[in-house]
């Protein structure tokens, strides 16, 4: 579960099933008593229906709870922690941040960090769109240590540097207003 619909998603379907539930946060469900195999199965195909997955083993339930936590933390936390990520990961799973990280890139297929860097810079294109912040407020926001930093990396995964970005935004506004 990656935003709030999904919980409401999840909540709804549990409520619907009878099933009690002291949590639920993005990627993890607390349930308070022992379920049927009926029940399970049921909530399990509900939920693919829905476009979401029941996950049954460790490996992919500690994979979706580092995404979670990243997602969280960058999309929809105000300021990000001040600790290098890897502690603040570790530290939020319990787990050693080594382990996670070679589990991480074994199933998906990149490092933790650049599934951070991937959305940091989803996080700088949603801030560039909403114009609010200027690119030094954005940078100072998201801890990178200087606007080059910022406009490297996001040139390096967009293929544009963050100025271009901005003006394609404001170029389909005014191909939008002269219709």
């Amino acid at each position: 579960m990656v935003s709030l619909r999904c919980k409401m998603m999840v909540k709804a379907e549990l409520t619907r099933l009878g099933i009690h539930y002291a949590i639920v946060d993005l990627g993890v469900v607390e349930i308070l008593e022992d379920i049927t195999e009926e029940q399970r199965s049921q909530l399990k195909e509900n939920l693919k229906r829905s476009g979401l997955e029941l996950l049954d083993d460790k490996k992919s339930i500690i994979i979706e709870r580092i995404k979670n936590i990243i997602i969280e933390m960058i999309h929809y936390s105000d300021e990000l922690p001040k600790v290098n990520y890897s502690d603040y990961i570790s530290e939020k799973m319990e787990y050693d941040y080594t382990y996670l990280a070679n589990m991480f890139s074994e199933v998906k297929g990149i490092t933790i960090q650049q599934f951070i860097i991937i959305h940091k810079i989803e996080k700088v294109k949603e801030l560039l769109i909403y114009d609010e912040l200027n690119l030094t407020e954005i940078s100072y926001k998201l801890h990178y240590s200087s606007v080059a930093h910022l406009s490297n990396q996001f040139k390096k995964i967009t293929g544009l540097t963050p100025t271009f970005y901005k003006q394609l935004k404001n170029k389909r506004k005014q191909n939008l207003e002269d219709i």
